[in-house]
């Protein structure tokens, strides 16, 4: 007998990342109907910047060639959500930013109003980037605080 578990042909690591997955896409749908966030709630999402179908300005690329966060809360316009993807318009130091964010390529999303929070797997492109600055669109961050309402979902993949 063997203590590790045997391969699954059940994808159940991928069916939970979707399943997850649609909680951002649905809040944020609510969002673009109303146009407006409800009471103090406001979001984090941090992203892969170099993930497939991503499209965000060359410059903030290059500050961030691997992920950055992005915060949701007073000055955001054009917010666009379809089924596998959002679409929301930012300023970066007082500098418009159009971005184009699949919802596989979100690693957070965030919600500290409430404690809320969800880390997703995203897949790695192989290619490991320099550090980067953090995201500065015009937001100060509020450190989180460790709660019950957090969810992580890790599925390690067998070596």
């Amino acid at each position: 007998m063997t203590d590790e578990a045997p391969d699954s042909l059940i994808p159940y690591d991928e069916i939970v990342q979707e399943a997850l997955r649609a909680i951002p896409g649905r809040v944020l749908k609510d969002i673009e109907a109303t146009g407006v966030l409800p009471g103090t709630h406001h979001f984090y999402i941090t992203f892969k910047t170099q993930a497939p179908d991503v499209s965000i300005p060359p410059w903030l690329v290059e500050r961030f060639p691997d992920e950055m966060t992005i915060v949701l809360q007073h000055k955001f316009w054009d917010l666009k959500v379809g089924e596998d993807i959002f679409e929301v318009s930012l300023t970066f130091n007082q500098v418009p930013a159009h971005l184009v964010i699949p919802f596989a390529a979100i690693r957070f999303f965030v919600d500290p109003a409430v404690n809320f929070s969800l880390e997703f797997q995203v897949q790695d492109t192989g290619d490991e980037p320099e550090p980067h600055d953090e995201a500065e669109n015009d937001e100060p961050a509020i450190p989180m605080e460790d709660g019950s309402n957090v969810v992580t979902v890790d599925f390690g993949k067998k070596k």
